[in-house]
């Protein structure tokens, strides 16, 4: 795993998560991971890991992931076996 993704994840595990996470490190690392993606309804797309799927909301308030999705995210990644090193 590349510096870059293992930042963005050792950031979702962490006790005090940032809030400028940017979605396209997501993406990034969600690819990494070995996600599919698909489109979702309006400005969402689903990331797909082990046939368990997050559906990831792009906010119309910039572009970084808020707390609580990044909060929805850290769960999906514990429940496909992802966690921070």
């Amino acid at each position: 795993m590349s510096k870059k993704h293992q930042k963005v994840l050792s950031a979702i595990f962490s006790d005090h998560p940032s809030s400028n996470i940017h979605w396209k490190e997501i993406e990034s690392l969600l690819k990494h991971l070995g996600a599919e993606f698909r489109e979702g309804t309006g400005a969402s797309t689903v990331a797909i890991i082990d046939q368990k799927e997050f559906t990831i909301h792009r906010g119309s308030h910039g572009s970084t992931i808020s707390k609580q999705s990044l909060h929805d995210l850290k769960k999906y990644l514990e429940s496909v076996d992802v966690k921070s090193h």
